[in-house]
């Protein structure tokens, strides 16, 4: 026994003398640490207060907590709105001054079409006002299933999904395939919706210029060689590009052919919003995969809302059945908010069947879109951006004066002159602290296909009085 125990001594001493000069040191180091923590002096917080309790309680009364929010000037844009009585359509009472609406968004003249409303009233007198549950919990009605039918049909599509809130139709798709550890291929003039649904997410977002196709390409190629390094790794990762058909923030067109040939070169999926495309582009309305004539089903997930073109509430999505079906399961807005009131449902099919019935109407609306175009081009200290067939085009001003709210100022006076003169316009309005990349200050002009000639001559004739007026002083 003494012997083994002398044999284990001899053992460790010749491991000693063997082992690395670092390894000593280190657990050196380490003793000394323990030996340091075993005998130092431990203290002990003092119970007692200097204080006395009058003291206690000035300090007390003199507290004052961080306000909730910043403080907000009582002139902010946000805190001084126009008031509508009325239907916004062609013409809109605002402010109690009847106006030509340039400025919302009901491209097809459909809000206050006789069918749609009549359809909307009969569907109001059968089923009520609202739903008072999600689809999942008695908020599915056979009015929401024709209208999911319906919209896939138009879009030839194998599948459609409706939501109650357009805002959070591509806020819940997008979380709902893309998961933490995924890659987000966006553009950076991407929609304040899109930005939400990014959030949500958790993914990892890589930004790439506006519709610029060589600086996707450069973001996929890197990607693709950090891929090649952990093959293990990148045989989970999913990898989205995420566009706007019609740019709501820029008015202009996404170069759709070349993400597909991206798509298909690098392996990643396309999500194309196309809130502002959707029955404004294309021969029959379908949006932006008709206007370039790309096959849809090259297109993995298309949103758009119900809000513009059909005037009606909510928002859908359509695609492939398998990718439409998860949704059901996963979509946020879809699983958790009440469903589609079923007169809005109702509206919208019933504008879906004129578009069907008067695909005419899109060419109309696109002749409305170049002559609005046109007729404001020149106005002094303003430029135009945005396509000749955006129906929503931004005028912004020439030279900035440095600060935001100085150019808000002066297109917002700009705007209330044009209202003086029975021209109902808008500035863009956007969430300054929360947008990822903040477009520039700008007035929104829509265009839709009930303005007349002469309304259209009349309202650029009177814009091109106000940026005179308001810009020369």
């Amino acid at each position: 026994m003494a012997s083994g125990q002398q044999w284990v001594l001899v053992e460790m001493v010749q491991a000693f003398y063997e082992a690395p000069a670092y390894h000593l040191i280190l657990e050196g180091i380490l003793i000394l640490w323990i030996i340091r923590l075993l005998f130092s002096k431990t203290y002990k917080l003092q119970d007692r207060s200097d204080l006395t309790e009058k003291e206690k309680e000035e300090l007390i009364e003199e507290w004052q907590p961080e306000p909730l929010v910043p403080p907000l000037s009582k002139d902010h844009p946000s805190l001084n709105y126009d008031v509508v009585t009325g239907p916004p359509s062609h013409k809109i009472i605002v402010n109690g001054k009847e106006c030509i609406n340039f400025a919302s968004f009901n491209f097809l003249g459909l809000l206050d079409n006789e069918r749609v409303k009549l359809k909307a009233l009969t569907s109001l007198k059968k089923y009520g006002v609202g739903t008072c549950g999600p689809r999942g919990f008695y908020g599915t009605f056979d009015v929401h299933l024709e209208l999911e039918e319906r919209l896939a049909k138009f879009m030839r599509t194998e599948e459609a999904i409706i939501y109650s809130y357009g805002f959070a139709t591509i806020a819940s798709a997008i979380p709902a395939y893309s998961k933490r550890g995924d890659i987000i291929f966006v553009d950076e003039a991407a929609c304040f919706s899109i930005q939400k649904g990014l959030q949500a997410s958790r993914s990892f977002i890589k930004y790439f210029k506006h519709n610029d196709m060589e600086d996707l390409e450069r973001l996929l190629k890197e990607q693709e060689i950090e891929d090649q390094k952990n093959p293990r790794k990148a045989r989970v990762i999913r990898r989205f590009i995420v566009v706007e058909g019609l740019y709501i923030n820029m008015a202009d067109i996404c170069p759709l052919p070349e993400l597909v040939k991206l798509k298909y070169k690098y392996k990643v999926r396309i999500f194309l919003e196309e809130s502002m495309s959707f029955g404004v582009l294309g021969e029959h309305g379908r949006g932006v995969t008709e206007h370039f004539g790309v096959n849809i089903d090259d297109i993995d997930l298309i949103s758009a809302n119900l809000e513009n073109a059909l005037a009606s509430i909510g928002g859908f999505c359509c695609g492939r059945s398998f990718v439409i079906d998860h949704q059901r399961l996963s979509g946020q807005g879809y699983c958790f908010s009440a469903s589609l009131p079923p007169m809005l449902a109702s509206a919208a099919i019933e504008a879906l069947n004129i578009m069907e019935e008067d695909p005419g109407i899109f060419s109309i609306l696109r002749n409305k879109c170049r002559h609005v175009h046109e007729a404001l081009q020149g106005t002094a200290g303003l430029k135009v951006v945005g396509e000749n067939f955006a129906p929503a085009l931004h005028l912004q001003l020439e030279n900035s004066t440095g600060s935001r709210e100085n150019d808000l100022k002066l297109l917002r006076a700009i705007v209330d002159y044009c209202m003086e003169r029975n021209i109902a316009l808008t500035l863009a309005r956007y969430l300054d602290k929360e947008e990822r990349f903040l477009p520039p200050s700008s007035i929104r002009v829509v265009v839709t296909v009930e303005q007349t000639k002469e309304e259209i001559e009349n309202a650029a004739k009177c814009i091109r009085e106000a940026a005179l007026n308001v810009l020369k002083k």
